[in-house]
């Protein structure tokens, strides 16, 4: 066969080398015209949207910066509102009653996160894995149904002077009967805490069963084998894997007892006096009973910057190992 013919070889050539075709592909590509990256569904989905970031500023922002600016004036609610700058947020710092509610917050922050958050937990623990463990939550979750007033109106009877505990109490002999359970602070702010884990703690059990149920079987059971049961198990094998979901009760919880209210308000009313008053409590009488918008809005501008901080380094802290892998 003779050989071939030199345009023969040099078109052989550039097929068989591999730049030559890259070359030629890239050439080829280069004069295709460049095709958009841009989502042609962009411009609807931002009409979509943008009714919602309307609403949520009117009624979520705009609410908030006139409150920050009624927080640096003295207003009555009548006229014209006046500009007296810090005076407020001094007030805050500095009275008395203000700083008794901002204790009593404290105390209901560490309350919420020891009682019902302790108490779901251990009963999600000690209710998992058995038959029919649904039926033996549905009476802690049960209370959760009811409004705080409902709950603070139910306590109050319990608790009140000559009530069902105090009799009961004294009926059995037992120490406690002439405790005065809604008259005395600490106390008083304590058996509040009390009632409302009463109100939660069915709950929290419910999202802990939830999330128990959830974890894998498989590293349970290979701890099992490597000699780790009861506590250990619980410490070293199931708590890490329910950590994304305590992050949210426990988040959830620091927010609802920085902004409790409704059962306070049904047991005590913030008394004796204003002895066991929350922030939120005292925001509401400030302003709608004393008639100081300025100051009731200083109250609400730093609980919501405690509540929102409070939130925000929870989470990060608790969020920042995923954000290594």
């Amino acid at each position: 066969m003779p050989p071939p013919a030199p345009a023969e070889r040099l078109s052989h050539a550039r097929e068989d080398s591999p730049t030559e075709g890259m070359l030629m592909t890239t050439t080829a590509s280069s004069a295709r015209p460049a095709r958009s990256h841009r989502n042609p569904f962009a411009r609807a989905s931002v009409g979509f949207v943008l009714p919602a970031m309307v609403l949520v500023a009117i009624l979520l922002y705009i609410p908030f910066v006139y409150t920050t600016y009624l927080s640096f004036t003295e207003f009555s609610g009548l006229g014209t509102p006046e500009f007296i700058g810090w005076e407020n947020y001094v007030t805050v710092f500095t009275d008395p009653t203000i700083l008794r509610s901002l204790v009593n917050t404290a105390m209901w922050v560490v309350g919420t996160l020891v009682l019902p958050v302790g108490l779901g937990l251990l009963l999600a623990v000690l209710a998992h894995g058995i038959k029919g463990s649904a039926w033996y939550r549905l009476p802690f979750l049960l209370p959760y149904a009811i409004s705080g007033v409902a709950v603070g109106l139910v306590w109050t009877f319990i608790l009140q002077t000559d009530g069902a505990l105090t009799e009961a109490l004294r009926f059995f002999g037992l120490p406690g009967a002439d405790a005065r359970w809604l008259l005395d602070w600490p106390l008083n702010t304590f058996v509040m805490i009390v009632a409302a884990t009463w109100q939660g703690a069915g709950v929290n059990a419910l999202l802990f069963g939830i999330g128990l149920q959830s974890i894998p079987k498989e590293p349970i059971e290979a701890a099992r084998i490597d000699g780790a049961s009861g506590w250990n198990l619980f410490r070293y094998v199931t708590w890490p894997m329910l950590t994304p979901l305590t992050t949210v009760v426990i988040g959830l919880a620091i927010v609802g007892s920085l902004k409790t209210f409704d059962i306070v308000w049904a047991m005590t009313k913030g008394g004796p006096g204003r002895a066991s008053e929350t922030l939120a409590l005292t925001m509401f009488k400030e302003t709608f009973t004393e008639y100081k918008y300025g100051l009731g809005a200083a109250l609400a501008v730093v609980l919501t910057i405690v509540t929102v901080t409070s939130a925000l380094l929870y989470l990060r802290r608790q969020l920042a190992p995923a954000k290594e892998f």
